[in-house]
């Protein structure tokens, strides 16, 4: 159970002066908290239990286990807990790693202030946020398999979960109710033998399904 009502988040970051950045703008807006900040996974791992962060923001390249790396072992610990990569980095084989070993998300370190506090924000609502250059390479790289056991209205709603958007929002810029999306989500997990939508991505990726 959290304590409060507040998104309490961890911060992963190597670099000492963008870390002490990242837990100022967090920990000074309101509804949000620095539950803990790490230079390393390996320092993480003694205590991000303790924790017991709603998101953790985590960069790719850190001293010893890489960030990538460090996404099984983070989710082992705390499968509950939303883990949002935010690096320099932008090699389209890092984002589906990334993305495949569980993160909810990817952001570019140029990505501004407001929109990394609206992104945590989203994460937490169920979304999947991407930088804009992040979700036009995801979506760049689907080019779509003909033989899709996929649906039109299944394989669009596949597409708008890739770009990171939430099933609410999905929702509503398709005009079709919340439990539809839902619905629509349960059989793709279905056709495509996944349990994620990390998962249901990187079929979908593998097969060129979108």
């Amino acid at each position: 159970m959290k304590r409060d009502l507040d998104i309490s988040v961890v911060i992963i970051e190597d670099d000492e002066t963008i870390r002490e950045g990242y837990a100022f703008l967090i920990g000074n807006t309101s509804g949000y908290k620095i539950a803990g900040t790490y230079p390393s996974v390996e320092e993480t791992l003694k205590k991000i239990e303790g924790d017991d962060p709603d998101v953790i923001l985590l960069d790719v390249e850190l001293p010893g286990i890489s960030g990538v790396e460090s996404l099984p072992k983070l989710k082992k610990l705390l499968p509950e807990t939303h883990i949002l990569i935010l690096t320099v980095y932008e090699q389209e084989a890092l984002i589906f790693k990334a993305l495949g070993n569980g993160a909810a998300g990817y952001l570019t370190k140029n990505t501004p202030p407001e929109r990394i506090i609206a992104a945590i924000h989203e994460v937490m609502d169920g979304g999947g946020p991407m930088s804009a250059n992040i979700a036009r390479m995801v979506i760049s790289s689907f080019k779509r398999n003909e033989s899709s056991p996929l649906t039109r209205r299944e394989t669009e709603i596949l597409e708008q979960i890739a770009t990171g958007k939430s099933r609410k929002r999905i929702a509503d810029e398709l005009f079709i109710d919340l439990e539809t999306v839902k619905s629509h989500i349960k059989n793709i997990y279905h056709k495509l033998d996944v349990h994620s939508k990390a998962d249901a991505i990187k079929t979908a990726k593998d097969n060129k399904f979108i």
